[in-house]
């Protein structure tokens, strides 16, 4: 069957699938209707696929059909297994897939450009078509290096710390421009066949190169920001394939992806106090010589207990938990939702403190509280519940330090300074959970609530803390 025959049922089925795409995005907008939004994204998606595989010339079609089940296998046995502790740098591993996908896209077409379609009557690759594989080459080639560095400092695999390297902007600035520079020779040069035009190689290689400078110097407390900036990168780079494949589903898809991305990258930038433009250019939020402030753990501090944060909380009139990373380490949503349904047999106000880059990626603390059934409407962003805490009685931090350290606002020198932090200092009482004073958070920096008067430290680990808090609060 070829695509010119059926070329308007094409564009209407791509249109459906679109029209799925945009119903995902709103539906993603919020954790209520979340699900929703994923079942419209997998009906827009198995539509697209299935229009192309039946209205275009398959090669092999028992292949690809193999090749989708394999990879749909795996990911599906990937999507039962992992943990959500592990849903970031699985985010991040995604995006590279998809970086080296449009990058593997592109030199298939420099290779066999006939295959593509995309041969002029001079027997030359058509310089528009080679504006586009050089495009989609080079975004998909730093989404891959990107992601990989952001994968490896999200799993451990490398320090979470900036790596900062001398005259780095320089380097950055200067390698893109090669690489622009690159793209405008390719796109008019005389002979673009395999093997002939070393520069759509020279692109890709830059291109991998500036992947890795941009996102190493990033810090682990910013890491939010660069998987929205990856996921970003990541549509772009589908979409310029889409150019080359004449595949108007893949120019849609990507177009969202990578101006969804970006816008919220943007918020999220806005959210931390960081320069949109600082964050497309690497290395924001990190200076050279930025200490943040060493660890003070001879700094005298008290220590609470479960019986403790029992007894003040079921007194209290209004609790304000601010959950962080470490409660996705130990798994701790759950018995956090019992002890605010302890606290409030008791006739205790609960609201939940949500930080916009609180966890690794863009709403993961959201996602671990709707996982636990914590009611929506107990739920509050920075903005909206930041000026209660003067009000409040009792400020429960479990696994949260960057986004509750008044360093942010104070120190110049500190990794976090700018971002916007909860005031929890303002509370009358504070008890903040950790496993030991000697861990100063992802962004390595010491935190003065640790010592302040009002603060009670529950060292253990977190989930073990808050059961013993809910027998506390039972009996």
């Amino acid at each position: 069957m070829s695509a010119h025959a059926v070329n308007p049922w094409v564009a209407v089925a791509y249109l459906v699938a679109g029209i799925c795409f945009i119903l995902a995005l709103r539906g993603l907008s919020s954790p209520a209707t979340s699900r929703r939004g994923n079942r419209y994204g997998m009906i827009g998606m198995a539509i697209a696929v299935a229009t192309t595989l039946l209205t275009h010339q398959i090669a092999s079609l028992p292949e690809i059909v193999a090749a989708i089940a394999i990879g749909g296998g795996i990911g599906f046995v990937i999507a039962r297994k992992i943990q959500m502790t592990a849903m970031p740098q699985l985010v991040a591993a995604f995006h590279s897939l998809v970086g080296l996908a449009a990058v593997l896209v592109a030199v298939a077409a420099f290779l066999n450009p006939e295959a593509f379609g995309i041969l002029g009557a001079d027997g030359n690759i058509l310089s528009v078509s080679r504006i586009e594989m050089a495009l989609g080459a080079a975004i998909g080639a730093i989404t891959f290096s990107g992601s990989v560095i952001a994968f490896a400092k999200l799993n451990g695999n490398m320090s979470g710390a900036p790596i900062l390297l001398p005259a780095r902007h320089v380097i950055n600035l200067g390698t893109l421009v090669v690489i622009l520079a690159l793209t405008a020779l390719f796109a008019h040069s005389g002979q673009a066949g395999p093997g002939e035009n070393p520069m759509f190689w020279g692109i890709v290689g830059l291109s991998f190169a500036i992947g890795f400078l941009l996102i190493i110097p990033i810090g682990g407390a910013d890491m939010p920001v660069v998987v929205s900036m990856l996921n970003s990168y990541s549509g772009w780079a589908a979409a310029a394939m889409g150019f080359t494949l004449h595949n108007t589903a893949m120019i849609v898809t990507g177009a969202l992806v990578g101006s969804s991305g970006a816008i919220l990258s943007y918020i999220m930038c806005k959210a931390m106090n960081r320069s949109f433009i600082s964050v497309i250019a690497g290395g924001f939020g990190a200076e050279a010589g930025a200490g943040g402030g060493a660890a003070q753990t001879d700094r005298p501090w008290k220590r609470g207990s479960a019986e403790d944060a029992a007894f003040l909380m079921k007194e209290a009139e209004n609790v304000i938990i601010i959950p962080g990373y470490g409660m996705a380490v130990a798994q701790a949503q759950h018995v956090v939702r019992e002890m605010a349904d302890q606290l409030k047999k008791h006739g205790v106000s609960v609201k939940y403190a949500i930080h916009p880059v609180a966890g690794r990626m863009p709403g993961h603390m959201n996602v671990l509280l709707a996982e636990a059934n914590v009611p929506y409407d107990e739920v509050f962003e920075l903005e909206d519940i930041n000026g209660e805490f003067a009000q409040c009685d009792v400020a429960f931090i479990i696994g949260a330090n960057d986004v509750v350290n008044p360093a942010a606002r104070t120190d110049k020198s500190s990794p976090i300074y700018g971002m916007p932090v909860f005031d929890v200092e303002k509370a009358k009482t504070i008890f903040f959970i950790k496993r030991s004073m000697g861990g100063q958070g992802y962004a390595g920096v010491d935190n003065d609530v640790f010592y302040m008067d009002q603060t009670m430290m529950l060292l253990a680990d977190a989930k073990k803390m808050v059961e013993d808090i809910v027998k506390a609060l039972a009996d």
